[in-house]
């Protein structure tokens, strides 16, 4: 219910009532039922339902433009690409230690300078077993510590594969050194090694990164040569073949794959 002002309702009865004992005028009640309408309606305190219900207004504001996707072929090549890099990793041995390589390129070098002085062949071999020893130890220490650092086990299946695949030439390295040494052959020895220490790094690479075998077919190809030389080059060759590639090779491979 809507409250009434007092005055107007008093005033609206007292036409009412007064003209109960003779016919209303017209004009009276006319008056009257006006201003009770207007009453009514137009003095309430709650306000007309179209106010409330008003949506309110919010400024429009343009969505943010997206990147362009890229096409479907592209984001497919790169997804193949992904997963080739992963299962060659999966299945190669990555624990290959440049900066070892780099130290036995050193080693490598200092024997070719201490075996070219010395006079007599048997000291010449000495020096050099000496050094495979020693060059030897050193990548076997450093190849166990990147294992370990990266969590890839030497005995894991990759790691068996690279080293059954750079044993063989090596063990037929050492028994055609004694076989030619006996002989007198030893100015083929450094061609011989070159050769077979290549053949068993191209072997042992395709179980590690691409860097290795081209590594081995380098130390190869100085092998050719050093055996078509003359035999006086030998050490020559040695210390590029067990030097310089050694520390070429194994800084590319500790910069890209990581020590």
């Amino acid at each position: 219910m809507i409250a009434e002002p007092a005055g107007v309702r008093r005033w609206v009865k007292h036409a009412l009532t007064s003209q109960t004992h003779r016919p209303p005028a017209w004009g009276c009640r006319a008056r009257a039922h006006a201003l009770l309408c207007m009453t009514k309606h137009l003095t309430g305190d709650c306000k007309p339902r179209i106010v409330r219900t008003m949506a309110k207004i919010i400024p429009f504001r343009r969505p943010p433009e997206e990147p362009p996707l890229e096409p479907l072929h592209e984001r497919a090549m790169d997804n193949l690409a992904f997963i080739r890099q992963t299962m060659e990793r999966a299945g190669s041995f990555t624990a290959v230690s440049g900066w070892g390589q780099v130290v036995i390129g050193i080693t490598g070098v200092l024997a070719a300078w201490l075996a070219s002085r010395q006079a007599s062949p048997e000291n010449w071999l000495a020096t050099w077993s000496v050094a495979a020893v020693v060059a030897m130890g050193i990548g076997v220490v450093t190849t166990g510590m990147k294992a370990r650092a990266i969590g890839e086990p030497i005995r894991s299946g990759p790691g068996r594969k690279f080293v059954l695949s750079l044993a063989p030439p090596l063990v037929a390295g050492a028994v055609l050194t004694l076989v030619l040494f006996r002989a007198g052959m030893a100015g083929m020895l450094p061609g011989l090694w070159l050769l077979l220490y290549g053949a068993g790094i191209v072997g042992a690479g395709t179980n590690s990164v691409r860097v290795v075998p081209v590594m081995g077919f380098s130390s190869m190809l100085l092998g050719v040569a050093a055996l078509l030389a003359p035999a006086a080059w030998g050490d020559a060759f040695m210390a590029v073949g067990f030097g310089a590639l050694h520390v070429v090779f194994g800084t590319v491979i500790a910069r890209r794959y990581g020590g």
